[in-house]
């Protein structure tokens, strides 16, 4: 039982892995355009982390649907200082600036993409 539970895990995790994630995006490139007229999504996370890598499958699908949003995954595992820059303290953690720049939502761990279409729909991204 427990080898039939190994292997489909592992099949799971292969599935997982084969799906597109939202590309990185350096966050002091970022962070000049936050707060110039248009909303902001910001993924925070990690490429080993499960949860982060499956909320970069989700924001990759939104993102097809809706290339119009500004949504950004920044990577703490390289860029360590901006965790402390942003106050984050777990992974995932998604922040929305409004258009002006304030942070209007913070959230930690996974979100589904009903939950994330009705936050873009609230903060008119």
């Amino acid at each position: 039982m427990k080898f039939i539970i190994s292997l489909f895990l592992l099949f799971m995790l292969e599935a997982v892995a084969e799906k597109p994630s939202l590309k990185e995006s350096p966050y002091k490139l970022v962070k000049p355009s936050i707060g110039q007229g248009k909303p902001f999504f910001l993924e925070i996370g990690s490429e080993s982390c499960h949860s982060c890598v499956v909320m970069g499958h989700t924001l990759y699908d939104v993102s097809q649907k809706h290339p119009e949003y500004n949504l950004h995954f920044i990577n703490v595992k390289k860029e360590r200082a901006v965790a402390f820059e942003l106050s984050v303290r777990m992974i995932p953690t998604q922040i929305i600036y409004d258009k002006t720049g304030k942070e209007v939502y913070r959230h930690i761990g996974l979100l589904s993409k009903a939950e994330l279409e009705k936050l873009f729909e609230t903060y008119a991204f």
